[in-house]
This record gives C-alpha cells, structure tokens and sequence, in this order.
C-alpha cells in the first residue's frame, strides 16, 4: 500500500510538472503572437503615415502648379 501511494504522488508530481510547462510554453506563444501583432500595427501605421504624407506633397504640389 505504501509503495502504491508513493507511485501515484510521483505520478501526480509529474502531471503537474507537465501541466506547468505546457501553461508555460502556451503563455510564451501568446506573448509571442501578442508582440507580432504590436509590430504589425505599427508597421501599417508607419505604411499610412507615408502614404498620407505622400497624397498631401502631391495635392501641394497640383495646387503650386496651378498658381
């Protein structure tokens, strides 16, 4: 009996350490996919900015073309 209690608390220890790795490598994934998605907002910001500064030089310059 005691030998049968210390295989299923060995058991147990190693679920748990298994379920902790798991919950671990989960929480890095999402850490992962939660900066990707930062840097893909600020690389379609940074794509707009350009794009609205470049729409703006170009009405200043049809409007300095008609002067």
């Amino acid at each position: 009996m005691e030998n049968q209690s210390q295989n299923i608390s060995q058991q147990a220890g190693q679920v748990t350490g298994q379920a902790q790795e798991k919950a671990s490598n989960l929480k890095d994934q999402a850490s992962n996919a939660t900066q990707s998605a930062k840097e893909s907002c600020q690389e379609a910001g940074q794509q707009m900015q350009a794009k609205a500064q470049d729409a703006a030089d170009a009405v200043k310059s049809t409007v300095g073309a008609h002067k």
